[in-house]
């Protein structure tokens, strides 16, 4: 994620520059706009991966440059999140109608911005490799959205089959719940961290006795996927 350009477009200065700071510290790289004209200007010449867009803007409003970006072919696939002070849930309906992909309204934490920018950036990334994963007899179909263990299918449900699915892009690394939770649930989406290890349960039961045990318990931490013992 890192090296991502991020285009700010607030017309309040303090507020770009503490966004600005808190991109920057997680090593993104931002540009900034205080109206919807420098932003059309910076996103022809800088192609940003992703906008922050704040709703009230002078003269030409967050939303009418929302609407007319999702409308032009060249500017229709860069991720959008609209900020606000507005909490009404009117504004939001708004705003994810015009094609914002996430919604924050001010005041927010520098970390849960960060959070959300990640998992807008994640689900626009591109589609992962459709090309089946095998791991000692498992075997992972992306297209036919199957799983087999030594060539039996397996019953599972699709939170199990996107769990396992990371999982086994993701080896050897340890995972904490939250991390989880971002990944394969989607980082606006609420769940709580215990909902984790009851998905992880029904997976090690789909995976049987014989692959059960390639999903591993780390203490103090969350899971880990390894094929080592």
């Amino acid at each position: 994620m890192a090296g991502k350009t991020i285009l700010i477009v607030d017309d309040e200065a303090p507020i770009r520059e503490m966004i600005a700071v808190a991109l920057e510290m997680a090593g993104y790289d931002c540009l900034e706009a205080e109206n919807a004209q420098q932003a059309h200007a910076s996103i022809v010449d800088s192609k940003p991966d992703l906008i922050l867009l704040d709703w009230m803007l002078p003269g030409t409003s967050g939303i009418e440059l929302a609407r007319r970006l999702k409308r032009d072919e060249m500017t229709a696939d860069v991720p959008l999140i609209m900020l606000t002070a507005k909490g009404e849930e009117d504004n939001k309906i708004q705003g994810l109608e015009v094609g914002a992909d996430d919604y924050i309204t001010k005041p927010f934490s520098p970390r849960e911005l960060v959070a959300r920018l990640k998992a807008v950036l994640r689900r626009a990334g591109p589609v992962d490799s459709e090309a089946p994963i095998e791991i000692n007899g498992l075997l992972l179909d992306p297209v036919g959205h199957r799983v087999t263990i030594d060539d039996q299918p397996a019953e599972m449900g699709p939170t199990e089959y996107r769990l396992l699915q990371f999982f086994m892009t993701h080896q050897e690394r340890a995972y904490t719940r939250g991390q989880l939770l971002d990944q394969v649930w989607g980082g606006n989406v609420y769940v709580e961290e215990r909902t984790v290890d009851v998905h992880i349960r029904r997976l090690r039961k789909a995976l049987g006795t014989d692959y059960e045990n390639l999903i591993q318990t780390v203490r103090g931490t969350g899971y880990r996927f390894s094929t080592r013992a």
